[in-house]
């Protein structure tokens, strides 16, 4: 957040604050491939845009400023961003993985990078001293969210970054569910933020971005090689969309959040729920360090339904909230991870780490918390009853 004080105001000026050629106030939309060059080897800075665009590169600079790094990155999608970050690895080397991550991430290093030799390994790393005993001289990187996917386990970054760094190792954090309004890695120690800017940030379900932010040079400029080389860049248009959706992430976010606890509440008093997973609940085991590290619990809430309660039925129930794919759009998506997000995972490692049947992942929007509950109580009576 250079230059201001606080986050909000950061959103908004942070990163290129307008175009100084026309004095416009939002970064234009260069929709070009190619620059003219006034000589050979004469150019203003931008060759190709597949190696560098004037309104990609405005919206990199604005998430270097707002995870508090130096130099970001943006790419065609969450898992474009991942892929990235997990091309600096090679044959032989290890990567540790949280015990739930997003689909997407095992089923790329499962099906992709395992094919090149690229080892993974599935730690339970909110329990620092688990992570400490699974850190072997393989291990080149431990990768986590947290709170995680999508079971909101929280891991403690600074724990695991002191940890990792101790045995020379790299902590890579996908920080999409918080965004950087409420956590940001790099400053508790962690080597690579990534996004899927997806979701929160773009913040309206109507773009597909990845994000990469770190700190070290070096780092930075192996990323921008495989960047470049590899070419899964984020094109001019929806680099301009994700810079206008991250302008209003602040006052979005607060209504998520207000609107999450609420309905966390409404689900842990529920009769016919069996357990939530929600880091902003006291009762939740991530309760304590969440409250530490972020400057708030999100709005991603899961849970169970007892066995009574008939799953399908439950989605059939919904009027309002959209059965879909995906999160952090400004309307509330709710999604049966053991068939959609997560189906990637075999169906005995998603029970051995609680990615059960029975589970629900909802993300709460920002419309009126009375009508998401109401939507909510709807399809709770409506899975009970039996037609």
């Amino acid at each position: 957040m250079k230059n201001f004080k606080n986050i909000a105001t950061a959103l908004i000026h942070g990163g290129v604050d307008g175009d100084e050629t026309s004095g416009a106030v939002n970064i234009p939309i260069y929709q070009t491939s190619t620059y003219r060059q006034e000589g050979l080897g004469k150019h203003k800075g931008y060759e190709y845009s597949r190696t560098g665009n004037p309104t990609r590169e405005a919206l990199e600079k604005l998430a270097a400023d707002l995870e508090g790094g130096d130099y970001g990155m943006a790419f065609a999608s969450g898992m474009a961003a991942t892929t990235a970050v997990l091309s600096l690895f090679q044959t032989g080397d290890k990567i540790i993985i949280s015990k739930n991550v997003y689909g997407g991430t095992f089923r790329v290093l499962d099906k992709v990078f395992n094919r090149f030799g690229i080892q993974y390994e599935i730690v339970d790393t909110a329990d620092n001293d688990s992570l400490k005993e699974a850190l072997t001289e393989e291990v080149k990187a431990v990768f986590i969210e947290s709170p995680a996917n999508p079971l909101m386990s929280v891991t403690d970054i600074k724990e695991a970054g002191e940890a990792v760094h101790q045995y020379g190792k790299l902590l890579i954090v996908d920080n999409t569910f918080m965004t950087p309004y409420l956590q940001r890695p790099l400053l508790l120690g962690a080597d690579v933020v990534v996004h899927s800017a997806t979701k929160y940030l773009g913040g309206h379900s109507d773009l597909i971005a990845g994000l990469v932010v770190v700190k070290d040079e070096k780092l930075a400029d192996k990323l921008f090689f495989i960047q470049n080389a590899t070419g899964g860049i984020l094109q001019p248009f929806d680099s301009f969309l994700l810079i206008r959706g991250i302008k209003t992430l602040g006052v979005r976010m607060e209504k998520h959040q207000e609107n999450a606890m609420a309905a966390a509440k409404w689900l842990e008093d529920n009769k016919a729920v069996e357990k939530v997973y929600y880091p902003g609940l006291q009762t939740d085991p991530g309760y304590h360090v969440q409250k530490v590290q972020a400057d708030g619990p999100g709005a991603m809430i899961s849970f169970t339904l007892k066995e009574e309660y008939r799953i399908e039925r439950f989605f059939e129930g919904l009027k309002m909230i959209s059965p879909a794919e995906s999160l952090g759009g400004v309307e509330s998506l709710i999604c049966h991870p053991a068939s959609m997000t997560h189906a990637s995972i075999p169906e005995e490692m998603r029970k051995q780490i609680g990615i059960t049947d029975n589970l629900i992942r909802l993300s709460v929007g920002i419309e009126k918390i009375d009508d998401i509950l109401e939507d909510l109580d709807r399809a709770v009576k409506f899975s009970r009853e039996d037609k």
